[in-house]
């Protein structure tokens, strides 16, 4: 028998759409899969963008353990007090300590303890202190009280997500990255010890740029020209990964890619 712990990544959530269809799929999907744990971005989540309550809410309904989120999770002021009551929400670390919110959660999952940890990268991003400083506060606070921790990197930068893994990876048994809404092929182990992918992708439009209505994003790159960027509609893809942390030694040993769309839940 495995004595490994299982847990579903999900990539950046983009509109109520996605929501809807995790709402209908995920508690199937944890089934088909036996996992243990699910964590998914969800700070483009609700209309017309960011995250709210109603949003959150419905995730947590629909299967997922805790949200985590990036640069956006402030796009709407309505969720401020959510973000400083709900334990199972989480905004950057590297953001001010002041600002509503927590950057790191211990959930307590079937017998074991995880902690859970979101931070901001800085390149190409507005954050007032290093991803590498939030982070190795957080672990030196939690020590003690957790079996295993889990990284979501919200970062532009590939170089400066995989960085932030390494440097962890000793302390950390899962990494992975968010934000570009594109998945990438890299899904390896670090060190012997940390399992990794630099973006889990997105859960939004297949018919889309990142989740957006094309054409919007197109007239705006070929005039310089502001554009509202709507929701895409049709059909709905969920792009993630599925990690396995060996609760013998606490260390990373899997991770696959996963794409869950609508052969996948039928």
């Amino acid at each position: 028998m495995s004595n490994n712990f299982r847990i579903l990544a999900l990539g950046d959530i983009v509109g109520p759409r996605a929501v809807e269809f995790l709402k209908k799929s995920l508690w199937k999907i944890r089934r088909l899969n036996k996992i243990d744990m699910v964590i998914a971005n969800a700070e483009n989540s609700s209309e017309p963008n960011g995250i709210d309550k109603e949003s959150a809410v419905s995730l947590f309904d629909s299967g997922v353990d805790i949200i985590t989120t990036g640069n956006h999770v402030y796009r709407k002021s309505s969720v401020f007090n959510y973000l400083d009551d709900e334990q199972r929400i989480l905004r950057p670390l590297n953001f001010p300590s002041a600002n509503p919110g927590h950057g790191d959660t211990i959930a307590n999952i079937n017998g074991y303890r995880v902690l859970v940890l979101n931070v901001l990268g800085q390149a190409y991003l507005d954050v007032s202190t290093s991803p590498f400083e939030a982070i190795e506060g957080a672990l030196r606070e939690n020590e003690g009280r957790y079996d295993f921790a889990v990284i979501d990197i919200h970062a532009e930068s590939t170089g400066e997500k995989k960085a932030i893994a390494y440097e962890f990876s000793d302390r950390i048994s899962v990494a992975f990255g968010t934000h570009t809404h594109v998945q990438t092929n890299d899904a390896q182990i670090l060190n012997g010890k940390c399992a990794y992918i630099t973006d889990l992708g997105m859960c939004g439009s297949v018919d889309s740029i990142l989740g957006v209505k094309k054409e919007a994003v197109i007239h705006k790159m070929k005039t310089k020209m502001l554009a509202k960027f709507d929701f895409a509609e049709g059909e709905i893809e969920c792009n993630g990964a599925i990690f396995e942390v060996d609760t013998a030694t606490y260390k990373g040993v899997g991770v696959q890619n996963i794409k869950i769309n609508k052969e996948i839940i039928q």
